[in-house]
């Protein structure tokens, strides 16, 4: 009985991840799948953002990356032994700019990301996370001589005004030391450049060479992965390491739907909206977590003021002129 429960289970998941896996690659309105992927993936991550600011409290970012990475590859192997995907025949230079861009963006980019949320909380943190277009442009400039019009600046402008208005907003409900806010500021600022790198390496690799975004996904994982445990063999604080803490079953739930939802469908969604459409409406739409997160903050009774939600209406705003208007 146990067994043809078990195999219930596991045919029932099975067909439930192929489907997933079919809408995704075959739905209907051809045209806009990578927005649709691109605004799926905004929704995902402010949902796990808010999952990831209740862990924080209990578990250091290097090693609640960690946790989540491990737990999406594992998901995301699952999924492709499923749906029969064998190893696609890529470049080694492709290779290369996935893995890359997975330490960059995932091993640095999200534990700064995740120090961001335990200081400035996941509101101000996915808002920070909206500089990293103008940042991608300015290193563009910077080492690729490709040049920025007037409204291209006018957005990198807007954007910065708007992040700016709501991190430095004051409520009854804000406790937090000038050192602290610094602190996260930085975070913030790292995970952002983190991420403007990391997208740029996925973007040239997609350019070079026809991987599925579900191998893409898996390949920046690892990479992500193995920048982490080399980050924790070689760090000398020992409390980045709390193992008794995921024997807490509401601390390992957490784990598990957050890196389900942020990590494993978030990042798949991701790698498809960058495939599938241009990198600057892929970035865009992506940006629009901070948007997304609203209605759940207010939901979960958090006080969101009009001044916090101008503030990021005109982030939004001002990556739309930077992509949208060149």
């Amino acid at each position: 009985m146990v067994l043809i429960l078990k195999y219930a289970i596991f045919s029932t998941f099975e067909k439930g991840v192929q489907a997933i896996f079919n809408i995704l690659l075959t739905f209907p309105l051809a045209d806009v799948q990578g927005e649709l992927a691109a605004l799926g993936a905004a929704g995902l991550w402010a949902i796990a953002s808010v999952v990831y600011g209740r862990l924080g409290a209990s578990i250091p970012p290097l090693q609640l990356n960690l946790c989540k990475g491990v737990v999406a590859i594992a998901l995301l192997l699952f999924t492709i032994a499923i749906t029969g995907q064998f190893f696609p025949h890529i470049s080694l230079q492709s290779l290369s700019l996935l893995i890359l861009s997975g330490m960059v963006g995932i091993g640095l980019g999200d534990t700064a990301f995740f120090a961001t949320i335990n200081t400035l909380g996941a509101r101000q943190a996915l808002l920070m996370e909206t500089l990293a277009p103008p940042i991608t442009a300015i290193l563009a400039l910077a080492f690729l001589n490709e040049t920025l019009n007037s409204r291209a600046w006018c957005g990198i402008l807007l954007t910065i005004i708007g992040v700016g208005f709501v991190v430095t907003e004051r409520t009854s409900q804000t406790v937090i030391s000038r050192k602290s806010f610094y602190k996260g500021i930085l975070f913030g600022l790292l995970a952002a450049i983190a991420a403007a790198i990391a997208a740029v390496l996925s973007r040239a690799a997609f350019a070079q060479s026809d991987i599925n975004p579900l191998w893409a996904a898996l390949i920046r994982l690892v990479g992500g992965v193995l920048i982490l445990i080399i980050w924790g063999v070689f760090s000398p604080s020992q409390e980045r390491w709390q193992l008794q803490r995921l024997q807490s079953t509401p601390i390992l739930t957490g784990i598990l739907f957050a890196a389900f939802c942020g990590t494993y469908l978030g990042i798949w969604l991701q790698q498809i909206a960058l495939k599938l459409t241009a990198a600057g409406i892929a970035s865009t739409l992506l940006q629009t977590s901070p948007v997304l997160i609203i209605p759940i903050a207010i939901y979960l009774g958090e006080k969101v003021t009009w001044r916090a939600i101008a503030g990021v209406c005109v982030a939004i705003i001002g990556v739309g002129f930077l992509f949208y208007l060149r």
